[in-house]
């Protein structure tokens, strides 16, 4: 097994160049929920070029860290799609966290829209996968994606969790890697999707 988790693109104080970033926080999350699993951080080269490269790296499990909005980075959303196509083709388990959520949402033709109290708090979710989560994100899907069913709500309705029904593909709106140590929903999840 060897995951590839997506980076967010940030600009560097006192550059100017665009750089590829994941939060040290994914070492730990990983490393606790799935001791001695290879894993590395994926860099945002576009369609063209990503997939070679996840070849090259026998990259067979993908994760969609979370990060910038749909639509604030092309060279992202780009890199972000093209992995999606090649994941369904290939029948790869993908994560999409946050951010990669809402991606997968988007890619099946589901809108997104505002939440309001979901940004640096925590809360609970229900439904076939129930806990307390954290919570920074300011959209959600507007509906359940087609091809998917729902996992878990917040107290508002909004949609927190999704699984696709023929693919082993989940969303999870929170951020397995920001809880320390990892919460047992986290840790049997990640092990769900990537066993």
């Amino acid at each position: 097994m060897r995951i590839g988790v997506t980076s967010r693109i940030v600009e560097a104080q006192g550059y100017r160049e665009a750089r590829d970033a994941l939060a040290h926080d994914w070492a730990a999350f990983l490393a606790a929920a799935l001791p001695g699993v290879a894993w590395m951080q994926l860099p945002n080269l576009g369609g063209e070029h990503i997939v070679p490269y996840c070849e090259q790296w026998e990259i067979d499990r993908l994760i969609l860290s979370g990060g910038e909005d749909i639509g604030v980075s092309a060279l992202r959303d780009q890199t972000e799609l093209r992995l999606l196509d090649w994941a369904e083709a290939r029948g790869l388990p993908v994560l999409g966290v946050c951010r990669g959520m809402q991606l997968l949402a988007h890619r099946a033709g589901t809108g997104l829209i505002p939440v309001a109290g979901h940004v640096a708090t925590t809360h609970s979710v229900s439904g076939a996968w129930a806990g307390i989560v954290n919570s920074y994100h300011r959209l959600a899907p507007a509906a359940c994606p087609e091809g998917y069913q729902v996992m878990a709500q917040a107290e508002d309705g909004s949609i927190e969790g999704l699984a696709h029904r023929s693919l082993r593909w989940e969303g999870w709106m929170w951020h397995p890697e920001r809880c320390q140590p990892p919460a047992l929903l986290d840790v049997t999840g990640i092990r769900r999707v990537f066993a």
